[in-house]
């Protein structure tokens, strides 16, 4: 594949509204914006279809220039071949769904629009109910309806700006499988808005954190999962177990990192780049944290009171109260066999194993990258 091939996007503005942010995205693929509500994601859609104007960057598709601030080149909205849905689906109320799509289709002949708007309302599940107008339908089928209109345009790039947000839970799965099944037959770039962090972990490709309109980090969901790059990341995903502790010493030979933590040492994932002595954040996965016996003398061991255990789904998931005067807990999620042959119980004292290779170490935050 080319390296121009999809959508590539740098976008810069002091504000009103601050951007510093970056993405791509291949045809084919699935890019979730994932931040807290003012964190520029919706303005990032809007600069991407040519309704808001930034102050500096560029916006390019497969290689063809929409915007860029230096050339002096901005591409109006209706040259950019852009399909928008948006949280509040836009439909004509005293339009037919086939009207509503056939609206989208003034590009092609005249005695062709039907039929096109036909066969667009079919891919998105909606057949039958063409002569229906939008407060006939429920959310889910209006929100079918503005996908089918999004994709008459014959876009190049597809945009979804909390598409799901106005529908109940069971209909908004339904409607993300459709999603993930139409992405596989559309093959374009699709640059999808959320709040939903489980939504965008099961739907996308890759994510981008956004913080005040600057991107903190882009990668696949379970990356960022796994290995946020910064504690604002973590925070931001709302990842459980984020401590914080100072970076006691690195040992290359070993490949770790000595953490103090809570008074005593905790051994870490190899981490060079932070230095001796600083502040850091340390994070582990629920699912990496084990049981362990009262006599183990493996390195992390841990003890407090079990809170909070449920089982659900064939695991047992709880937290290890570790001081109750401020309330530190860890949280963990095992396996429910093992947890009963254990003899896990709320109230009971317990301990439990931090595996070194589990612990990530990240800083507050990255160093600001001057802009060249």
């Amino acid at each position: 594949m080319a390296e121009s091939a999809g959508l590539v996007v740098d976008l810069h503005d002091e504000g009103p509204i601050p951007l510093a942010a970056s993405l791509t995205c291949r045809p084919g693929e699935l890019v979730a914006l994932v931040g807290p509500s003012g964190s520029g994601k919706s303005t990032i859609l809007r600069s991407i279809a040519g309704i808001h104007h930034p102050a500096s960057g560029s916006v390019r598709v497969d290689g063809e220039i929409w915007f860029d601030s230096r050339a002096g080149i901005d591409v109006p909205p209706h040259r950019r071949a852009v399909g928008l849905v948006f949280q509040s689906y836009a439909l004509f109320p005293h339009l037919t769904a086939l009207r509503n799509v056939m609206v989208a289709l003034d590009h092609v002949q005249r005695d062709e629009r039907e039929a096109r708007a036909r066969a667009l309302l079919a891919q998105v599940h909606l057949t039958g109910l063409e002569d229906r107008r939008p407060g006939e339908l429920s959310g889910g089928q209006q929100q079918r309806v503005a996908v089918a209109r999004a994709l008459a345009r014959e876009p190049r790039v597809l945009l979804l700006d909390e598409p799901f947000s106005a529908v109940d839970r069971p209909t908004r799965r339904k409607l993300q499988r459709e999603l993930a099944e139409l992405r596989r037959s559309v093959r374009i770039p699709i640059v999808l808005v959320t709040h939903d962090l489980e939504e965008a972990l099961a739907l996308a490709d890759r994510m981008v954190a956004l913080s005040r309109g600057r991107t903190l980090q882009e990668g696949p969901p379970g990356e960022l999962v796994a290995h946020p790059a910064t504690v604002e990341v973590a925070r931001l995903l709302d990842l459980r177990n984020v401590f914080e502790a100072t970076v006691m010493q690195h040992s290359p030979d070993a490949r770790v990192t000595q953490l103090r933590w809570r008074g005593g040492t905790l051994m870490a994932t190899y981490a060079p780049a932070l230095a001796e002595g600083s502040p850091v954040w340390w994070f582990v996965e629920p699912t990496r944290v084990r049981l362990s016996d009262a006599g183990d003398t493996s390195p992390n061991c841990v003890r407090g009171l079990v809170v909070d255990l449920t089982v659900f789904r064939g695991r047992a998931h709880g937290a290890l109260l570790l001081d109750a005067a401020t309330g530190d807990a860890l949280g963990f999620s095992v396996l429910a066999e093992e947890a009963q042959a254990r003899g896990l119980a709320a109230g009971e004292p317990a301990q439990m194993v931090l595996p070194v290779a589990g612990i990530h170490v990240m800083p507050s935050r990255l160093p600001e990258t001057p802009r060249v």
